[in-house]
């Protein structure tokens, strides 16, 4: 949650700091906005690395790469906001995870099919 400091940008806003229509390049991670334009011909991966992400959330990514904490801690001083809480990756994925799902399970011909909702498929592990 943002303090009261904070500021705060729509996804369109943190867009249009694409290192093209606008020189500055913005960034997400994980829902924090960080402008890095100063720091990418710092990056040891080199500024593309970055601007391949450049007005857009980038936390998979960075990630992905397996950045250090170091890293992370670096990342941290070039921090300008944080995203308007509707428009958060956690909340679009918290309304995707309240979906149900029923599944007909029947062992054999004979006998009556059971029915089972799960309210997670992922932890049921009947759906898929």
């Amino acid at each position: 949650m943002a303090g009261q400091d904070t500021k705060l940008y729509s996804l369109e806003e943190v867009k249009k700091h694409n290192g093209t229509d606008d020189p500055r390049v913005w960034i997400i991670y994980k829902d924090s906005v960080y402008d890095v334009t100063d720091y990418l011909e710092e990056h040891p991966g080199g500024g593309d690395l970055i601007t391949e992400f450049a007005g857009l959330d980038a936390t998979k990514g960075f990630d992905d790469f397996g950045h250090s904490s170091d890293a992370k801690k670096q990342l941290k001083s070039f921090k300008i906001g944080e995203v308007v809480e509707e428009e958060r990756a956690g909340k679009a994925k918290k309304k995707t995870e309240k979906k149900s799902a029923t599944v007909t399970i029947t062992d054999s011909p004979t006998k009556k099919p059971q029915t089972r909702s799960c309210i997670s498929i992922v932890t049921c592990g009947l759906c898929g």
